[in-house]
Parts: structure tokens; sequence; C-alpha cells
């Protein structure tokens, strides 16, 4: 493997060099790009026995679990730090494309742009050297951008709980945001011989081109049967104060291609928190429109992969899925674009795209750190039935989208 800088990172010729997954729009925990069609993320090792012992009728509504990996923290000469993934050479047959090199990432691009502040261990975030490194970095692909783009009925959607308007950023730095903390967490024990084990999972949204992606936090309860009494209220407390209380289900994240301006609007967990029940359904209807129409194409696809999952976890005895989240994707380009609308298109390939009559929708479960079941190591309770609280954010989450005019 060739890495394309002169950072001093040691022989990476075994390894993959990890970068952060700049699509990850929710979540507290670091999801690495390990290639194209894999991402991986630290391993909690509850996740890694719901994965191995996955049954059959969930795989289709689950990524693809793809094992686990070694991953080291390298230093370089100036400080900055770098994830490595050294994967068994039994273990990398059975990854889709695994890569032969590896080019300079958006994490070393930022560190070695901010190396003569003196500040080598994290960079510091200056908000347009980010965007125009990450518009480098994804040739083809939309910038990231957090301000809404005003559109009627909708523009209540970035007004806080007072009636003012969100605070406007020039991109979304959700993913790195995570990337940042966990290497801070995980530098105070630096030891680059110290292999740190990761989860090697399929990229769900890697078939789009333009991926918009909603992450919602599903169920009634969010808090493990491992938490703490401290941690416990907390979470209770954010159930009590969100949508997660009311409806099951509340929004963690949002990224949403914007037709008309070539970017994503974005919404992060703070701005689900707040979120009323009617503020929901509007964001529902904001994730579906493209600034330029609502995609009611989408609506029956989406509702008919719920009613699919719904009928499945009620058949999941015993299962709670405690702090787990729901991703819904679509891809982005629109095939009912006007042609003036599509010059985005052109270093793309959106020919697939305008010939396909049927939208990519999919719809994933994902974070298991906390899911429970009979036979699961180190449950502490048995439950009886399915997961009545999942199921309730099922039902109110099925009924608001077919709420949505077609």
């Amino acid at each position: 493997m060739v890495v394309q800088n002169n950072l001093d990172l040691g022989d990476t010729r075994k390894g993959i060099l990890l970068e952060p997954f700049i699509h990850q729009v929710g979540g507290h925990m670091s999801m690495m790009k390990y290639d194209d069609h894999t991402v991986c993320k630290p391993l909690v090792s509850q996740e890694q026995w719901f994965y191995e012992s996955l049954p059959t009728a969930m795989k289709r509504f689950t990524p693809q679990y793809k094992g686990t990996i070694s991953v080291n923290l390298k230093k370089d000469t100036m400080g900055n730090l770098s994830l490595i993934a050294c994967p068994q050479t039994d273990r990398r047959s059975s990854l889709d494309n695994a890569p032969k090199e590896c080019s300079m990432t958006i994490w070393q691009k930022l560190n070695q742009a901010n190396t003569s502040n003196g500040d080598h261990t994290f960079v510091k975030w200056n908000h347009d050297h980010l965007a125009n490194t990450i518009k480098e970095s994804c040739q083809g692909k939309a910038i990231l951008q957090s301000d809404l783009q005003y559109h009627g009925d909708v523009s209540t959607l970035m007004e806080d709980a007072n009636g003012n308007q969100a605070e406007k950023n020039s991109y979304n730095p959700w993913g790195l945001h995570c990337h940042k903390q966990h290497l801070n967490r995980i530098s105070s024990k630096y030891n680059e011989n110290k292999p740190h084990q990761f989860l090697l999972l399929e990229n769900v949204v890697s078939k789009y081109k333009c991926p918009c992606i909603l992450d919602l936090k599903m169920g009634t309860r969010q808090h493990g049967d491992d938490a703490s009494e401290e941690k416990k209220a907390r979470q209770i407390k954010k159930c009590e104060q969100s949508t997660s209380a009311s409806l099951g289900v509340r929004i963690c994240g949002m990224q949403v291609y914007q037709a008309d301006t070539n970017q994503y609007l974005c919404k992060d967990k703070y701005y689900g928190r707040k979120l009323s029940p009617d503020g929901f359904r509007q964001a529902i209807y904001q994730f579906l429109h493209n600034g330029m129409r609502l995609r009611t194409e989408l609506v029956e696809p989406i509702v008919s992969q719920l009613k699919m999952l719904l009928s499945v976890i009620k058949k999941q005895s015993t299962y709670r899925f405690y702090s787990s989240s729901l991703l819904i994707n679509y891809e982005g380009l629109d095939k009912a674009m006007p042609l003036d609308s599509q010059s985005y298109c052109q270093n793309t390939s959106c020919s697939v795209l305008q010939g396909n009559s049927q939208p990519k929708v999919d719809v994933r479960m994902i974070d298991f750190a906390h899911t429970t079941y009979k036979g699961s190591k180190n449950n502490q309770t048995i439950y009886d039935g399915p997961d009545h609280g999942y199921i309730f954010g099922l039902e109110n989450l099925i009924k608001i989208v077919q709420s949505i005019p077609v």
C-alpha cells in the first residue's frame, strides 16, 4: 500500500490507512472508511455477538457483518495521529474490493495544514479549509452544508424553541467531530504497539451518488441493562423531553441533497431532541424534499420496507434494541430534475439512475451495543415477547410517512 504524502507513519504497506466516514450523520462513536464498500467502528462485544448470532430474517435490514480487524494508532514525527488497520490475510479475501492503495486522507490534510500553529496532535477546525478539503477529497459529490434552503412551509424547521433561527455553517462536521473525540479518548492511553479492535461492516450508502440519510433513534427506552443509575436517569430524561416518549422515535441526524443548490441540508441530534411531534412530522417532510420538489415517489417504497421490518420485529421474541438506530437512505440525484438542474451530474454516472424507474431506497437497523436477547452473553434480564417500544416507534413512523401527500 502506498501512502501518498510525506508523513512518517512507519511501515503502512501491510495496513490500510483509515479516514473518517464523511456520511456519518449521527451517533457518537467514530465511523471510519475502510474502502468504498466497507466501514469500521470500535468494537463493542455486545454488538459483535449480536451480528454473529443475527436471525436470518433480520439480515436484510442490517449491514452485512464482515468480521473484525486490528487497528493501531500511529503518530508521525510531527505528533499527528492516524489509524492504521491491519487486516489478516485470511480475512482480507472476504472483503469487497479491498484497497491496494490509500491516498492522503481528509484528516491528514487537515493535520498538515495546521502543523504551523504548534498544535500537532489535533487540528483546529478552520471552516473554509475543511469545506475545501472535503470538496477536493470527494470529487463528483455534493458539498456538505448545514444551512437550510428556505422553502415556504418548511422554513420553520430551523427555528429553535424560542423561534430563533439556528446558526448556519458551511459544512456538516459530524463525522469529523466524532473522529476527533475518538482520537482524544484513545490518545490519552497512546501505545503504538497496542491494537484496538474494530468491527467491519457494509457501507450501506456506497451505492448512492448523493446519499440522503435519516438516522432515527428507535424506541421509548434508550438505556441498556448495563447502564449506571446516572446514565439511566440521563437517558430517561432525554426520552421524556423528546419525541422518543410521545412517538417512540426521534431524529439523531439527517442529510438531504438539495438539487437547487447542489449541497446537502444537514441536521444533528441536538436538533432532533428539540422537535415536537409536529416538528418531527415536518422534518420527515423535509427529508423527502430536494429543494425543488417533494420526492413523492419515495413514500411508497419507504412505507413498504418499514412494514416489512415491522413484521420481522414483531416475531423477534426476547429482543430489546435499546439505543439502536434506524437508517432510511435514498438516492438524492433525481431523475425527474430538469436538464438545466443536472449540470452537477456531468461528472457522475447518472445514466443508470436516469434509466432506472425504481427509486433507490434502503432501510437498515444499526448500533447494537446495548441490544439484549435470550442467549446473548452478559445479558442481565431476559424479556418476554417482542420489543414493544421499538414497534410503537415503527408504527408511528409508518403513519407519519403515509400521511405525506403524494
